[in-house]
């Protein structure tokens, strides 16, 4: 059992190693030769150009030699503070907008909360000495600060119950006010936003197969009869899968070969030689330039022929399409109602925005998809009860009794004061964190699997199904193998009259765990997000040996984006772990407060110069946010009737019976209220749009501007692929020259050196890095500074 000093040791450890990171970073990203890494956004949005290009020295434009600009090394969070919401709204979309609003949302909860539970639960708690008798159970103290030091059958458990529903009133009242101000965000980005091809397209699903007609026809045919006035176009999807991972294979190919030419160029003595075998490591040593030229010929007529075969076959074309009609209220009239008198045929529904389509699982059979479900349904139920098997086994090694018991040899090491306050402090929450590094991968190979196609829906339903593990796993699991597997010993000695006892005892104690764990993931863990080694690492690889245009060296940042199916999910369970223990043990809260607190700083901070979100579902995630938030407190409000059923409190545990009967009241009042913003346009909004769009542009080619928007990606990129294999072969000398003379010479290309992001942000000073700023920075010697 954890005590105030093992808190405070692993407290200092998880700050010493934040504040490292910290330091790291100011550091880091301070060096123009990172300058990538840490702005990224800025260069997507053509708003940054590259220090190491400028004219500067060549010590300058790698290391930035201006002392002064490291002292100011913690500049960047006021400066991440700065930008309005409206204008971070314009800068990176309402997706990310929302997401921050997340961690605002646990302070205005939790802030008020510790402030009540501290004045009024913790002088409750600490003024007892219930735990000093009991023997059975080995209390620490901050355990006197909890519920479990109150005597049985006490008067003083009406305060836990006025708190409750204080707590419960509060946490509701944020709730509402929160997600009313997220709806009218949402309609005001929808009614404000520009133009985009999802607003007048739904994708149709399960077209019924016909003898005489083409998906192309029968769609064409269908729209045309039953939407006379509105069908303007629509898009067949092909199953180019097999075309897509060829493409990727020469993409892969064409680096290799590009990396062996640069190597042949710097020393033209000597051929680059390659083994045919596993890895390279054995087989016949043949020339790599050969090789690899001779694999990209092969693949490329291969990815010809595929291509054709796609354009040729019948059998190629999904009985699926993307129908796209004149206005914005035809598109909400069709993807808002059904189409035909057969329910389970002509499925319609909103399309994803282009970049938010997941393409390969658009060539899923619409019959496989329930069979699919069913199937992950079953595997993600054995993976999260079996998962707590592992996780129990080594949570009860990682404490002084199970190394003792598994190494007794041990035992005068782990007594020591220092290691043993290591162990209890700070061990069991980074094995519980190491544990679940490659659950969120697991989850999406899931998701992916059953069939979604939308990466938006793709990484909802994987952080619904992170959250439920969270509750299982992370949450029950560590309580149920921190009580009654550690007190197993004392239940079997002691009567059956004396073991509700202890569980009501044993439950609460379990707190120091969750603090110890809230350090670990939510302090040093957040705090190592903004450091972002694996990009870093990964960005200086491939700028060495792979970069060869500007395309290349942009490709070679990995800005990531927002990760909403991993992060959702560990926030919902600090709301859980806040608002269960808020009247159980307070004196986890100012824990939790402090991870809202510096995630929000952090994550504004990434947001406006890290993160390029792949898609924008204009915040449809918040339903699922208010959910689980509503999930966490009725557990709450469930585990504080059961704990005081077990204390003695018989009389006054039903009146807590009344708060998720409110609870559950409140959820459907915002389900009717506000939730259908957020799964439905309305009607009179579209018209609004419409109307104002044709008085604006009266001669919009809106035909010409939909034909082409959700053609495969694959297609899109055909041509553009095969021009860029050419100039690279006749480039390939000028730029080998060009590496060897300066190392930064780069061959002009007729590729776009710009990903899809928003619209660029109309800030030109405080938190951005402009480029007057950069341009003013450098004529005094130091990099470009945010």
């Amino acid at each position: 059992m954890a005590t105030l000093s093992d808190i405070s040791l692993s407290a200092a450890i998880n700050l010493l190693s934040a504040f490292i990171f910290l330091i790291a970073f100011a550091i880091l990203r301070l060096q123009p030769f990172n300058d990538r890494v840490y702005f990224p956004k800025w260069y997507l949005k053509g708003l940054r150009a590259s220090p190491t290009n400028s004219s500067r020295g060549a010590v300058t434009s790698v290391v930035n030699l201006d002392f002064r600009s490291y002292l100011r090394f913690l500049n960047w969070m006021p400066e991440a503070l700065k930008m309005p919401e409206p204008e971070l709204i314009d800068h990176a979309g309402l997706d990310s907008a929302v997401y921050l609003r997340i961690y605002l949302l646990g302070l205005k909860i939790f802030v008020p909360i510790a402030c009540l539970a501290f004045a009024v639960l913790v002088p409750v708690n600490v003024t007892n000495h219930t735990l000093d008798k009991v023997a059975n159970v080995t209390a620490s103290n901050i355990d006197n600060l909890s519920i479990s030091n109150i005597p049985l059958e006490s008067q003083r458990f009406w305060a836990h119950i006025v708190m409750a529903y204080a707590f419960t009133f509060w946490t509701l009242y944020v709730l509402m006010k929160e997600y009313e101000k997220v709806a009218s965000m949402r309609l005001a980005f929808l009614a404000s936003e520009k133009r985009r091809p999802d607003q007048f397209t739904v994708l149709v699903q399960n077209v019924p197969p016909d003898p005489d007609e083409s998906v192309s026809e029968l769609v064409e045919h269908f729209f045309l009869v039953n939407h006379p006035d509105h069908y303007l176009t629509h898009q067949e999807v092909y199953n180019a899968n097999k075309l897509a991972s060829l493409v990727k294979k020469k993409k892969s190919l064409r680096n290799w070969l590009d990396f062996y030419q640069l190597k042949y160029f710097r020393n033209q003595a000597q051929r680059p030689m390659i083994k045919t075998g596993f890895l390279g490591c054995r087989g016949e040593k043949v020339d790599a330039i050969d090789l690899y030229t001779s694999k990209i010929e092969k693949i490329s007529m291969e990815i010809a022929e595929e291509r054709a075969r796609v354009a040729k076959d019948p059998k190629a074309i999904m009985p699926v399409a993307f129908v796209s009609f004149k206005t914005r209220w035809a598109a909400a009239v069709c993807a808002q109602t059904q189409q035909s008198r057969n329910p389970t045929l002509w499925l319609t529904e909103w399309a994803p925005e282009p970049r938010d389509v997941y393409w390969q699982n658009l060539a899923i059979p619409y019959v496989s998809l329930t069979i699919r479900r069913l199937i992950i349904g079953v595997a993600f139920f054995f993976l999260t009860f079996f998962f707590m098997i592992p996780i129990a086994m080594v949570q009860s090694l990682a404490s002084i009794e199970g190394i003792e018991k598994a190494a007794p040899f041990l035992e005068p090491i782990v007594e020591t004061d220092f290691i043993k306050s290591f162990i209890q402090g700070f061990l069991p929450g980074i094995i519980l964190k190491l544990f679940l590094i490659f659950l969120p991968t697991i989850l999406m190979m899931m998701s992916k699997f059953e069939g979604f196609n939308s990466l938006s829906s793709l990484e909802r339903r994987s952080a619904t199904r992170f959250y439920i593990f969270n509750i299982v796993n992370v949450f029950l699991g560590s309580i149920i193998a921190g009580t009654a597997f550690e007190q197993l010993n004392t239940f079997l000695k002691q009567s059956t009259s004396d073991i509700p006892k202890t569980i009501g005892v044993a439950i609460p104690m379990k707190a120091t765990f969750f603090i110890t764990y809230i350090m670990v993931d939510g302090w040093a863990g957040v705090a190592g997000e903004i450091l972002m080694l694996k990009p870093l690492i990964f960005y200086h690889l491939k700028n060495f040996f792979l970069v060869k245009t500007e395309k290349d060296r942009e490709e070679a940042m990995d800005p990531g984006s927002l990760g909403f199916n991993i992060k959702e999910p560990r926030i919902q369970f600090y709301f859980l772990l806040g608002l269960v223990y808020s009247t159980v043990t307070p004196v986890l809260l100012p824990f939790i407060i402090i991870f809202f607190a510096f995630a929000y700083v952090v994550f504004r901070h990434q947001i406006i110069n890290v993160y390029n979100q792949e898609y924008e579902s204009a915040a449809s995630f918040w339903p699922a946010v208010h959910g689980r938030v509503l999930i966490a407190l009725i557990i709450a409000q469930l585990l504080m009737m059961g704990l005081l059923s077990t204390k003695g409190a018989a009389l006054a545990t039903p009146f807590l019976i009344a708060l998720p009967v409110l609870t559950f009241w409140f959820y459907r009042f915002c389900q009717g209220r506000y939730e259908p913003a957020f799964v439905r346009y309305p009607l009179q909004e579209a018209m609004m749009k419409d109307t104002l769009e044709r008085a604006r542009e009266p001669n919009l080619n809106l035909k010409g501007y939909l034909q082409q928007a959700y053609v495969h990606p694959v297609f899109k990129s055909a041509d553009e692929n095969d021009d860029d294999v050419e100039d690279d072969e006749d480039g390939d000398l000028a730029y080998l020259s060009g590496k060897i003379e300066g190392d930064t010479a780069l061959v002009p290309t007729k590729r776009q050196s710009r990903r899809s992001t928003p619209a660029p942000s109309r800030v030109s000073a405080g938190s951005s890095p402009s480029m007057s700023e950069e341009r003013s920075h450098a004529a005094k010697g130091g990099p470009p500074e945010p």
